[in-house]
C-alpha cells in the first residue's frame, strides 16, 4: 500500500473503526513514515478540537426578542398563507383535472362516476357547514374586544 492509501484510513484509525489486520498495518506503517506519522499528529490535534465543540441552543430571551419583532412574526405567518392557499390551489386543481378524467373516461363504471359525484358533493357541504360554523362563532365570540 502506499502512503495515499494509509491516509485514507487514518480518521478510522483515530476513531477506532479499523479492523484489527488494517490497525496492524497502519501502525507498521507510521514506523517508517515521518510524513504520515506528522499528519496524524495534526488529525489528533484537529480531532480534539471537533470533539470539544457543541452546538448551543439560543437562549429563551434571543427567541422572545426574535419574535418580539412585527416583521417577524408577519413574514412567518404570510409564508404559511402563501404556502398554505398554493398547496390548496393544486390540490383542487388536481382533484377536478382527476374528476374530469374519471367522468369522461367511458371505461369507468356508471357507479363509480355516480360515487365519486357523491363524495364531492358531500365534502363541498361538509365545507360550507364549517366554515358557516366557523363565521357564527366569529360573529358571536363574547371575547373578542377582550384585549389578549
Amino acid at each position: 500500500m502506499t502512503c495515499h492509501d494509509y491516509k485514507d484510513l487514518m480518521m478510522g484509525y483515530l476513531d477506532n473503526e479499523l479492523s484489527n489486520e488494517q490497525r496492524r498495518q497502519f501502525e507498521e506503517h507510521l514506523t517508517g513514515c515521518s510524513e504520515c506519522k506528522a499528519e496524524l499528529k495534526e488529525f489528533r490535534k484537529l480531532k480534539a478540537i471537533t470533539d470539544e465543540v457543541t452546538l448551543v441552543e439560543p437562549e429563551d430571551k434571543i427567541w422572545q426578542d426574535y419574535w418580539g419583532g412585527v416583521y417577524n412574526r408577519i413574514e412567518r405567518r404570510v409564508g404559511w398563507i402563501v404556502f398554505s392557499v398554493a398547496a390548496i390551489l393544486l390540490v383542487i386543481y388536481g382533484g377536478f383535472k382527476l374528476i374530469e378524467e374519471i367522468i369522461t373516461d367511458s371505461s369507468v363504471g356508471i357507479l363509480l362516476k355516480a360515487g365519486l359525484l357523491a363524495l364531492i358533493a358531500g365534502l363541498a357541504i361538509l365545507l360550507v357547514s364549517v366554515l358557516r360554523e366557523r363565521l357564527h362563532f366569529r360573529q358571536n365570540d363574547r371575547y373578542k374586544n377582550v384585549r389578549r
